[in-house]
């Protein structure tokens, strides 16, 4: 089903229209008990009208045609109201535009009562394996967007994203009485019934969880201050997403990021090549495929670091126009009523050439790194990042867990300091990006080891 473009759509200027249609359901079990069974759909009728240099937006939650035209016809007028700011330079868009359908059709959709019944499953099976734990969490969810895309310059498309998400959560006593939680994560493209969290799949998952669980029970605190870290490929990817990702959006760089004035120079070490990627890495299509954004732009990867020298930023239209380089087909809207913004797709360090395991051996004092709750950063690339998983490293070898902390410092600093990567790669596309409004991506990475501070007591 595609969406066409009306006639009277190329009469408004530069204009796009779409037509967007949001499912989400999401379920909760604690120590057995279903707390939340939410399904959310949302669907509407928006438009973007480009005119003497502003932007006029403007949505509907009807879908009709007469709404499309009414809402069309007020995005016109809005543009118009804003221009009473004053003149505006009136830049020429890219004209690229993409006509194509691109829907993932993965396996029937899971009845509720199955849900319900696989975790039920899945809790009894936790609670009678892992006699420690104080409590099990247990969520899954799926999401689904389909896009119809029409713009005054020809484009005619149909993008479609699904994504599904089990999470597991152990809680049990640490050795000073307070609760201490781990969790883990799985990810994919599709709904529920295309995710694999099976018993025999999560066994050797959770077995693992519980193992570090127990062993943060008896965590210690980090040392305060600088040290080499050996950044797990979760905590690689997050940095690549948070840290370095943001200040290379082009409506940020635009905005001041220190980034804007660093093209063509050295941002991280030799090691390290960044990518936001369109649709295909490797040969597979992404968590989060985008072929075509929500301006109608043919999505390309943009190559954000290459051998450590900044080399491009992610760009919708008007930024490209602005910037003087061609478009990447990042901007991307979430809700129905969102209007687009340049956003991340899939977010990614690619991998190097040194095993894990050698990483750690060749660190005489510092830590590993494994998992984290949560981060943030600003376009200077200062980040944080909260800790929840980390060991010592002593001569080589792996010590104690470390009780919950924090890591921070300059991205940029951070990858300039890399010695080595790890040729072994960590995706997911669990989370969400939030900037002004959320953004289903993913993000990838291989191990780091760099330079880094951890909070301490």
């Amino acid at each position: 089903m595609s969406l066409q473009a009306p006639p009277w759509l190329a009469g408004l200027g530069y204009s796009e229209l779409r037509r967007h249609e949001l499912r989400k359901s999401r379920m909760m079990m604690v120590d057995g008990s279903l707390t939340q069974n939410t399904r959310v759909s949302e669907g509407g009728t928006s438009a973007r009208v480009y005119r003497d240099g502003y932007w006029g937006f403007a949505s509907t939650p009807a879908t009709s045609a007469a709404a499309a035209e009414k809402v069309a016809h007020r995005a016109g007028q809005n543009a118009q109201a804003m221009s009473r700011f004053g003149a505006r330079a009136a830049y020429s868009l890219p004209e690229g535009h993409y006509r194509g359908e691109h829907v993932f059709r993965g396996k029937s959709t899971l009845a509720q009562q199955e849900i319900v019944d696989r975790l039920s499953a899945l809790h009894a099976w936790c609670q009678q394996r892992y006699q420690g734990l104080k409590s099990t969490r247990l969520v899954v969810g799926d999401e689904h967007h389909s896009k119809w895309l029409s713009t005054s310059h020809g484009g005619e498309s149909l993008a479609s994203i699904q994504r599904a998400l089990c999470q597991v959560t152990f809680i049990a006593e640490g050795a000073d009485g307070a609760p201490v939680e781990l969790t883990e994560t799985l990810s994919c493209k599709g709904h529920l019934a295309d995710l694999d969290w099976s018993l025999e799949s999560l066994a050797p998952r959770l077995d693992e969880l519980h193992t570090h669980l127990m062993a943060k029970c008896q965590a210690v605190a980090a040392e305060g201050g600088l040290h080499t870290v050996v950044l797990a490929p979760p905590l690689a990817g997050m940095l690549a997403h948070e840290a370095m990702g943001h200040p290379c959006e082009a409506d940020i760089v635009l905005g001041g990021a220190v980034t804007g004035g660093l093209l063509g120079q050295r941002v991280g070490s030799e090691l390290v090549t960044m990518l936001d990627v369109a649709h295909t890495f490797e040969g597979a299509e992404t968590m989060i495929p985008v072929y075509v954004d929500d301006e109608g732009t043919p999505a390309r990867d943009a190559v954000l670091i290459r051998g450590g020298l900044l080399t491009e930023f992610m760009n919708s239209r008007e930024t490209a126009a602005r910037l003087g380089v061609t478009a990447t087909g990042n901007a991307r809207a979430y809700a129905p009523s969102d209007e687009p913004l340049v956003r991340m797709r899939n977010t990614v360090i690619l991998p190097g050439t040194t095993a894990l395991s050698d990483m750690i051996a060749g660190v005489d004092k510092g830590y590993l790194l494994m998992k984290t709750a949560n981060g943030q950063a600003d376009s200077t690339t200062e980040f944080m990042f909260g800790i929840s998983l980390a060991y010592e490293i002593r001569s080589g070898r792996l010590g104690r867990a470390i009780r919950d902390t924090t890591l921070s410092g300059s991205a940029i600093k951070v990858l300039q300091s890399v010695d080595a990567v790890s040729d072994d790669m960590h995706w997911s596309c669990s989370g969400y990006c939030g900037k002004k409004q959320p953004m289903v991506v993913s993000m990838g990475g291989p191990a780091l080891r760099a330079r880094a501070h951890l909070g301490g007591q």
